[in-house]
């Protein structure tokens, strides 16, 4: 029989301006009780403010914890893991939809997160990606993801995975967050304990568990 698994703490992390009450980050805060890391300035977002806050809040509580960013948020996780000390206590995170800050487009409120932190994250990691994201072009995706040591799903036409993208409290989402955490076996046994990984090497055993209409194509790592 397995040992029972500690219970995880799963933090939420907006990009630029926030999540709006229609964004599916907004509704698995309030259906399923994920922690928002708020931070005190979402219009002109400093970099190093960013991660001193996500920092902070890691550091309030010793229970393993699993990332869900989307946009700028993912740029916060690589950010971060590169840099703090408490990265052991992450066992996992959802990257969605990564807002490509080196685009000639960029807006000027996010100058400062350039360049792109590449550095392979010390945790196991999941790029969920649309190829018509307007915010970040495929191939830039995949990219980041090689840069990062993350795998990468190719979620289908969904735009920047936001409000606009109709997808309500995204239940798929949800499936794949849950089957990301089963098929990496993500195991974190206590407070400050390491994490450990066992990917699939083709992905197999997510898509198993989703029953999503994927090619081998769909996942990297």
């Amino acid at each position: 029989m397995n040992a029972p698994q500690a219970p995880r703490r799963i933090l939420s992390l907006p990009g630029w301006r926030g999540s709006d009450e229609r964004h599916w980050q907004t509704l698995w805060e309030a259906q399923h009780g994920h922690l928002r890391v708020e931070q005190s300035d979402w219009e002109w977002p400093r970099r190093g403010d960013w991660m001193a806050r996500l920092d902070e809040v890691i550091s309030q509580d010793t229970a393993p914890t699993v990332l869900v960013a989307h946009s700028l948020g993912c740029q916060l996780v690589a950010s971060w893991a590169a840099h703090s000390k408490l990265s052991t206590r992450v066992c996992a995170a959802l990257l969605v939809a990564p807002a490509d800050t080196e685009r000639e487009d960029l807006p000027p409120q996010l100058f400062n997160w350039r360049p792109i932190i590449r550095q392979a994250l010390p945790f196991p990691s999941l790029v969920v990606a649309s190829p018509n994201d307007p915010y970040c072009q495929w191939e830039r995706a995949v990219e980041l993801a090689s840069g990062w040591g993350s795998q990468i799903m190719n979620i289908g036409d969904q735009g920047h995975l936001n409000s606009d993208s109709g997808l309500a409290d995204w239940p798929q989402g949800l499936l794949l967050l849950d089957g990301f955490l089963q098929s990496s076996l993500v195991s974190c046994q206590g407070p400050n304990a390491a994490c450990s990984l066992a990917l699939k090497p083709d992905g197999g055993a997510i898509k198993r568990h989703l029953s999503l209409d994927t090619t081998p194509e769909s996942f990297a790592h």
